[in-house]
């Protein structure tokens, strides 16, 4: 099996079998909408930070096989980790579907299988806006914090 048909199974089984999807709608979950109306794709998300650490994301939305599976993928990637591990993640994340080589392949998983974007320019921000929205919850959530 070639790399790209490995890179496609991952993404169709995300999309297929996506990990952490469904929201709680709880006062726990910090909650982000996010839509790209270009393609019509649509994203919630929620999280939960506890001491710096992001201990859950759930997801829900519709969308293409790429905006959806991105979604599964974020959730999984993301959880557990710190507040600034998860930032340099997400970065990371933005520089390799845009076609740069990751800084931390190992730490981002199954989000390398994005790398094959960069060659379809218009499916960047199908990509991409999970991480979006994960981002702006992560920065509204520190925010709440710092006050």
């Amino acid at each position: 099996m070639d790399l790209n048909t490995l890179y496609r199974t991952v993404i169709m089984d995300n999309y297929k079998n996506p990990k952490n999807k469904g929201l709680l709608k709880s006062d726990k979950y910090h909650f982000v909408h996010l839509n790209n109306p270009s393609c019509g794709d649509d994203m919630n998300i929620e999280l939960f930070v506890e001491d710096g650490i992001i201990k859950e994301i759930h997801h829900d939305g519709k969308g293409c096989s790429i905006c959806c599976s991105s979604a599964s993928v974020m959730s999984d990637v993301l959880t557990g980790k710190s507040i600034e591990d998860a930032k340099r993640l997400i970065v990371d994340f933005y520089s390799l579907v845009i076609g740069n080589e990751p800084l931390y392949e190992e730490e981002l998983g199954e989000a390398i299988a994005y790398m094959g974007v960069k060659d379809f320019p218009a499916r960047i921000k199908c990509a991409t806006l999970s991480w979006k929205a994960i981002e702006q919850g992560i920065s509204e959530v520190t925010k709440n914090d710092q006050k």
